[in-house]
């Protein structure tokens, strides 16, 4: 199982446009083999902050994600907003159990 978690920033003037790609794209993704969960979430302390948490079944569902239609269209969208940080981290877990 692969977890995928950190934050994107982006100038607050770009959210709402990003708000709207990330929602579609959170639909088309949670449609694709191999996806646990997948979401996008707007900080209520810093307005330019977007949580990401995704959780895939393998690499390779992930790779697969990578190569979607709705990836390259949100990959568009994201190239016309203004970035101010990345901190996104790619986690490989052995187990998991509810607590």
């Amino acid at each position: 199982m692969l977890i995928i978690a950190g934050t994107l920033s982006v100038e607050p003037s770009d959210v709402d446009r990003l708000r709207e790609a990330a929602a579609v794209m959170m639909e088309e993704t949670h449609k694709e083999a191999g996806c646990q969960q997948y979401v996008f979430s707007l900080s209520v302390a810093d307005p330019g902050a977007v949580q990401i948490f995704e959780v895939w079944d393998s690499a390779e569902h992930l790779e697969a994600h990578f190569a979607t239609p709705h990836m390259a269209a949100f990959a568009e969208v994201m190239g016309s907003v203004t970035m101010t940080g990345r901190d996104l981290m790619r986690y490989e877990v052995a187990s998991a159990e509810p607590m």
